[in-house]
């Protein structure tokens, strides 16, 4: 696809684009709970399975089998859980042999294709395990948002490595997908939970009697058994169940995943969840984080939708196994594309985010889950980002700066990538930006899902170069790099 550059007196900013493409791939499937109808409906279909010969049972069971164990990791299991699942819905248990059990189990299963419709918006961190590479190379996680039936998005992950001369190679994926339960009783923070319920102005008597029978760090279950005693104290006020329900849903929103050791990365696959977003989990940017101890942890911003509205969250890992998922809070979590910076500055958490739909601000928290404090430092300026701007991502740390991906929106809607340079010390600073975009739809870029689109939800530094993973028409994703030491020297020039 060659390479764009613009000239800056007289010095030509390379951009490199590569000839990968990651494109979505529809037998990538997951076994999902079918569960149609009502109680009555869940019963009927029970009836006619067990009405079933023992014959037909095994026969049709067989069939299933042969025809969806290629297509699974474990199609068994999967029918064994929304066996289950289905059967906690029913009046009473369900007294079946093994067989129909997962005959059954096959009919409450559904298979749901995660990218018919799009696999894009990636973000890059460096791997964990950096062992066996030759010298030069780096390898890597990539987050992708996968897009099926209904335009529901979900989170899966690709790795690959990139060679000394800044070359993107691609792992070949698993061909099985795997979505991981919330864990059963995670552990919830009592102070987070009570400054979430204040905020969500939830925090009456009622909670605070609910509260009161629980420790400092508490499990859904010893949650439900505090909303039991609670109600069984004296006859609860008509406003009991609401509150209830709001600290229910408040828990369901904060929960942990644990895929098996046996998956791979490339298998899993997070899925909608809770019902902030239960019509999408969109556009995680990751980023590694280093705390002031040395621990490093993977944090993720993500916009969780539920069809009506779009709510910021945090997913934080450390093995790319085990996921903890919270919501995020405050009066500056009221929009989408938060990308934390990758250490702390000072006390504080700093983050970049787009509040008002239009301009890029500064937030800064002592706590990651709190964010009330932020400041306009980037207004839209060129004419291909007159519309609006965002970033693309979570900034990189050079010595002249922080590297601050942007994307900015201009006539026809046309998303370009651009760029700022923000002060090391006081990233509220602007000291750099690009009078272009470092990339914009090509010619062979501007048709797909949505037109005219190229965008980046997180960029890695590999030595001297940044590798900006960039999706097109959000539709597939593709790969660009660019020489840091021209990138810095093209910002210096264009002062704010």
């Amino acid at each position: 696809m060659g390479a764009l550059g613009y000239t800056l007196k007289g010095a030509k900013l390379d951009v490199r684009r590569q000839p990968l493409r990651l494109t979505p791939d529809p037998r990538r499937v997951l076994a999902r709970p079918f569960l149609v109808g009502d109680r009555e409906r869940l019963s009927a279909i029970v009836d006619r399975v067990l009405a079933l010969s023992d014959e037909e049972a095994a026969s049709c069971l067989a069939e299933v089998l042969d025809n969806y164990r290629p297509r699974h990791k474990d199609i068994r299991f999967t029918f064994g859980q929304n066996f289950a699942t289905a059967a906690a819905k029913l009046a009473g248990p369900i007294d079946v042999s093994e067989e129909r059990r997962l005959l059954l189990g096959a009919y409450f299963t559904q298979e749901y294709s995660l990218e018919s419709a799009a696999l894009f918006n990636p973000s890059m961190v460096v791997h964990p395990d950096q062992s066996d590479l030759p010298p030069g190379a780096t390898r890597f996680v990539m987050s992708l948002r996968a897009c099926g039936e209904g335009h529901i998005s979900s989170i899966e992950f690709r790795t690959g490595t990139v060679d000394r001369s800044h070359v993107v190679r691609l792992d070949q994926p698993s061909s099985f997908s795997v979505a991981a339960r919330p864990v059963d009783d995670a552990h919830y923070d009592m102070a987070t939970f009570t400054l979430k319920l204040r905020e969500m102005a939830a925090h009456n008597a009622i909670a605070e009697q609910i509260l009161t029978l629980l420790d400092a760090e508490f499990t859904m279950s010893e949650l439900e058994a505090a909303i039991a005693r609670s109600r069984a104290t004296e006859p609860p006020p008509t406003s009991f169940d609401e509150t209830a329900e709001t600290m229910r849903w408040l828990a369901r929103s904060n929960y942990h995943l644990d895929f098996s050791p046996d998956t791979e990365l490339s298998e899993r696959v997070i899925f909608p969840v809770s019902e902030n977003e239960s019509r999408g989990i969109e556009d995680a940017r990751f980023v590694r984080f280093t705390h002031p101890d040395g621990r490093v942890v993977h944090y993720a911003t993500y916009s969780a939708y539920n069809g009506f509205r779009v709510l910021p969250q945090l997913i934080e890992t450390t093995d790319f196994r085990y996921f903890k998922v919270s919501t995020l809070n405050g009066r500056c979590m009221q929009n989408k594309g938060m990308a934390l910076f990758p250490r702390k500055l000072g006390a504080d958490f700093v983050m970049a985010g787009r509040l008002d739909g239009e301009n890029i601000f500064l937030l800064r928290s002592e706590n990651i889950h709190f964010w009330n404090a932020s400041t306009l430092i980037h207004r839209p300026k060129q004419r291909w980002e007159f519309v609006q701007l965002g970033n693309c991502g979570s900034p990189i740390e050079t010595d002249e700066g922080w590297i601050l991906l942007t994307h900015g929106v201009g006539p026809m809607r046309q998303y370009s990538i651009g760029a700022i340079l923000l002060d090391l010390e006081d990233p509220s600073r602007v000291i750099g930006e690009l009078a272009e975009p470092l990339l914009w739809p090509n010619a062979d870029e501007r048709d797909g899902y949505v037109p005219n689109v190229v965008y980046s939800c997180g960029a890695m530094r590999n030595d001297d170069h940044l590798v900006i993973p960039f999706a097109v028409a959000d539709a597939h994703t593709t790969f660009a790099t660019v020489s840091i030491g021209a990138l810095l020297a093209a910002l210096q020039q264009h002062g704010p």
